[in-house]
């Protein structure tokens, strides 16, 4: 392995930030390459300053380069001057910490936390000068992994991916690393021999030994063109492939040395994970579902990664992430000693995934104690009803309350998401959006001057291993149409700024996210008509798709619009997220009926699956809910006072009628 830079640096000057190639930032590794060892490329399929503060790919990128058998390097996807350039130059991709050709390494893993980069994908594979079809690769090229929420269904990427990882990554990393070397150590010379092998560890899906079965026009078990099923091809390759789970957070306190990088990056500031998991269950939140079960890291933990963390990196903000952070055991403890700490400087605390009915006063006054930071708070849907239907069980006076506590300690601007297109969405559900709004700045104008709120609109896309996985998701005209509806209604409403994600690259999200690998031949047909970084609003096309879509015989209406039947062989079911597919199911049909769940953690089991499948509990850190959320509504249906932290006991399913 030789380093590029010397061809590199001469180019540099020809693109648009050329910082995004160069490496060096406080906190990179420079590892020592050998040849018994697996060299990983992690590679973020966006550009630089997306994909930095990627905390899935930096944890990696220091637990394989603690190992003995193993060194990982960073590569992102070039943007379109510099891949013209190297084009050009007959120069490869290239990692960023030793400016490697990507093909020099034993191993190109891909974060996919977004389907619009699944051309990007393609991109990178066909500028480190490798196959972008995994059957045309022999031993001497990389094996090429992803993983990432978007592993859930690699099915669309099944042509192009030698494995796909499901689940946590902390502890399948060293397994894969391992086989891998062994692999090299007796000289690479099948590259089925390594694929078997990959099959054998927990977590690890490998599409070639599986086949895809379709109906024909002939079949009379279903329509032409419907999935049949995803059946093993060969006996190494389990029925159904499990998801990885890490049941201890704590033991895994990475990144330790957070990269600090030389460019301006979004989220530019110092990143501590407080738990994973969620039991919230909002029906529509992928994340929520296959992240099971809650795993706190410990409030000491915490602390010191916090400490650590501003210290070394020179941050004067720190963001304590999850997927609703004020749900953590102790936030506000937590919260008041980062600010406090005087060995730290002024800090100001970003609390990124605010559930409005768990953020109190106590937290607000908290984090005004330092530099304010943006607060966005996401009641998804504009009407209780809606709420029902989608289980974010908040009502308008939990909203309220947050936004007044928020006005109260000096905030004088707020940040609300809202989703359009979900089941059942009635028109005044939609309009009920712009009337919370509305009220939220009367609320804030109680307090501030010039109160202003923000309202975000993001399209709904159905995604695997969801309640809402069998939705037909609403037509690109249709969210448009609503979008129409509330960018009319805020006109006239002082104070609210409406903002809307782009319909039509909904549509193409829709498409990625529940679809089979017959879309592997759009995609390449997409990416071989230019369509690359599709999820830039100028660069993305649905022309592109559409005309994809016609050539290859496909129709957005089959592979999106539709509703699928309890019946229909889905092209996720033979992975699994740890759910079991009846409670996904008959929590389909309690949306329908407007019934909600409460949040597991604080009451018994519903036997979801999470827990059960992997012998691990939720881990929570205090024995009662935090104090000022009802804890999805617990309190208000009479379910308050001490509860347990381990919920072992399985009873019959029951769910409950929320405000009935």
């Amino acid at each position: 392995m030789s380093s590029l830079w010397p061809e590199l640096e001469r180019l540099l000057g020809e693109v648009q930030k050329p910082a995004r190639y160069i490496g060096c930032e406080d906190g990179m590794i420079v590892p020592t390459h050998h040849p018994d060892k697996a060299a990983w490329l992690l590679i973020y399929p966006d550009t630089y300053e997306v994909g930095l503060p990627n905390q899935g790919l930096q944890i990696l990128y220091e637990i394989l380069n603690e190992r003995p058998d193993a060194v990982a390097e960073r590569s992102y996807a070039p943007w379109t001057d510099l891949a013209a350039v190297l084009r050009r130059e007959g120069l490869p991709l290239f990692s960023l910490d030793t400016h490697r050709a990507a093909g020099d390494f034993d191993v190109l893993a891909f974060n996919l936390s977004a389907e619009l980069v699944y051309t990007n994908l393609l991109e990178c594979l066909d500028l480190a000068g490798i196959p972008i079809r995994a059957a045309d690769r022999g031993p001497e090229h990389p094996l090429v992994l992803v993983g990432g929420h978007c592993s859930y269904n690699p099915e669309p990427l099944a042509d192009f991916v030698d494995a796909a990882v499901l689940g946590d990554g902390e502890e399948v990393v060293s397994e894969i690393s391992a086989t891998v070397a062994a692999w090299k150590a007796e000289g690479r010379t099948s590259r089925e021999e390594v694929l078997v092998a990959l099959a054998g560890i927990a977590g690890v899906y490998v599409p070639s030994l599986y086949a895809a079965e379709f109906a024909d026009d002939d079949d009379e078990r279903s329509a032409s063109g419907v999935l049949l099923g995803i059946t093993p091809t060969h006996p190494a390759a389990p029925e159904q492939v499990q998801k990885r789970t890490i049941a201890d957070l704590s033991e895994w306190p990475y990144p330790k040395n957070q990269l600090v990088p030389l460019a301006e990056v979004v989220h530019d500031r110092l990143n501590v994970e407080v738990f994973r998991g969620c039991t919230r269950g909002c029906r529509f939140c992928q994340a929520g579902m296959i992240t099971r079960p809650v795993r706190e890291r410990p409030a000491e933990q915490v602390r010191t990664m916090v400490a650590d963390g501003l210290r070394r990196t020179g941050y004067d903000e720190v963001a304590l992430t999850s997927l609703s952070t004020a749900d953590f055991s102790g936030i506000e403890e937590v919260v008041a000693d980062t600010v406090s700490d005087d060995a730290c400087g002024q800090v100001s605390v970003s609390l990124p995934s605010l559930r409005v009915d768990a953020f109190t006063v106590g937290i607000a006054a908290q984090i005004q104690r330092a530099r304010r930071t943006g607060l966005t708070f996401a009641p998804e849907a504009g009407t209780w009803r809606m709420r029902q239907v989608i289980n974010k069980l908040i009502r308008e006076e939990d909203l309220y309350g947050a936004v007044e506590a928020a006005f109260s300690q000096g905030w004088r601007r707020v940040k609300l998401y809202f989703l359009t297109g979900l089941p059942t969405e009635t028109d005044e559900d939609t309009l009920g959006i712009i009337e919370m709004a509305r009220n939220c700045v009367e609320i804030g104008r109680r307090h501030q001057k010039g109160a202003s709120v923000t309202v975000s609109i993001g399209g709904f896309v159905p995604k695997p291993f969801t309640p809402f996985q069998w939705f037909g998701q609403n037509t690109e005209q249709e969210l448009r149409r609503k979008v129409g509806l509330l960018r009319d209604a805020a006109r006239n409403v002082r104070g609210v700024q409406l903002k809307w994600h782009d319909t039509r690259a909904s549509v193409v999200e829709g498409l990625l996210s529940r679809g089979d690998r017959r879309l592997g031949a759009v995609i390449e047909d997409v990416w071989r008509n230019g369509g690359v970084f599709q999820e830039w609003g100028e660069h993305f096309d649905l022309e592109l798709w559409t005309d994809a879509m016609a050539r290859h015989g496909m129709s957005f209406e089959d592979h999106v619009y539709r509703h699928r039947h309890e019946d229909e062989p889905l092209p996720w079911d033979h992975l699994s997220a740890g759910l079991h597919k009846d409670f996904l199911w008959q929590d389909w049909r309690d949306a329908l009926d407007q019934v909600g769940l409460e949040d597991c953690r604080w009451i018994p089991c519903y036997d979801c699956g999470a827990c059960t499948g992997y012998g691990i509990e939720h881990v929570v850190a205090s024995a009662v809910p935090p104090a000022g959320g009802s804890q999805g509504t617990g309190q208000e249906l009479g379910r308050g006072g001490e509860v347990p932290v381990v919920l072992m006991t399985r009873p019959p399913r029951e769910p409950v009628g929320v405000g009935s």
